[in-house]
């Protein structure tokens, strides 16, 4: 039987568009790059799309983003970029929301050089503090606030050395440049080392909340995806694991 072909447009029109696989570039806040890699790798497993991740401080992702990089989606280490963003109308219409929050701590290999409190920031006895660069970094404007707080900020200037990020700053320790500093958590757990060293977890009290926000900046389908893809519990779970707390 011949099919009547004056039915066959309308029909088609109704089927479902099949969904192409897409490439989208995210940028990333340093601290969240372990936790990024393995949510991506989780979102291209189930949609087939795939996703390139660029790392680097906020600070310079922001500026990057206002020069015109082609990003599809910005995972920053605080709120303030992406209100900025959005009050510049460069994101996509209500898509700013907070995905985690950081936690801040000092970290050294050495196995006896800070005790429970801390008191080593007190007592000043090390060479070499790193911290990430406060104005391009939350986790460092966290680092300031801490040592501020604890009243030791400008006592200790000729001794702190400033990594452009925070992945740079737990690089400065590694290798020794610096004896210890003030990085995310979520670096210990992610390279396995929190019984490694010693390290006292930074009272959150002494810094502001470190409140972890993202937006997407194209309207493509994959972006929108990815940015569903993160609240849900599949995601959370990941997050979680690489120890930040929800908002």
């Amino acid at each position: 039987m011949l099919l009547n072909t004056k039915w066959l447009l309308p029909l088609l029109l109704l089927l479902p568009l099949p969904l192409h696989a897409e490439t989208i570039r995210v940028a990333v806040a340093s601290n969240f790059s372990h936790a990024m890699q393995a949510i991506s790798e989780q979102f291209e497993q189930q949609t087939d799309h795939r996703v390139d991740l660029i790392f680097g401080s906020t600070g310079k992702i922001y500026a990057q983003i206002l020069n015109g990089a082609p990003f599809d989606a910005f995972f920053a280490a605080d709120t303030e970029r992406p209100e900025r963003l959005e009050r510049e109308k460069r994101i996509q219409p209500g898509s700013r929301f907070s995905y985690a929050l950081g936690q801040l701590v000092l970290w050294s290999p050495n196995e006896t050089l800070i005790d429970s409190e801390g008191n080593i920031l007190l007592d000043g006895g090390f060479r070499h503090l790193a911290i990430a660069n406060p104005k391009l970094a939350p986790y460092g404007k966290a680092a300031q606030q801490t040592l501020e707080a604890r009243g030791v900020w400008q006592q200790w200037q000729d001794k702190i050395v400033r990594g452009e990020n925070i992945s740079q700053t737990f690089q400065y320790i590694i290798s020794g440049n610096a004896e210890l500093g003030l990085i995310a958590r979520s670096q210990l757990q992610a390279l396995d080392t929190t019984n490694q060293g010693s390290h006292w977890l930074v009272p959150p009290t002494l810094y502001q909340p470190i409140e972890q926000q993202a937006v997407q900046l194209s309207d493509k389908p994959a972006a929108s995806a990815l940015m569903a893809f993160i609240k849900s519990d599949t995601a959370w779970q990941i997050i979680e694991s690489f120890g930040y707390s929800r908002p």
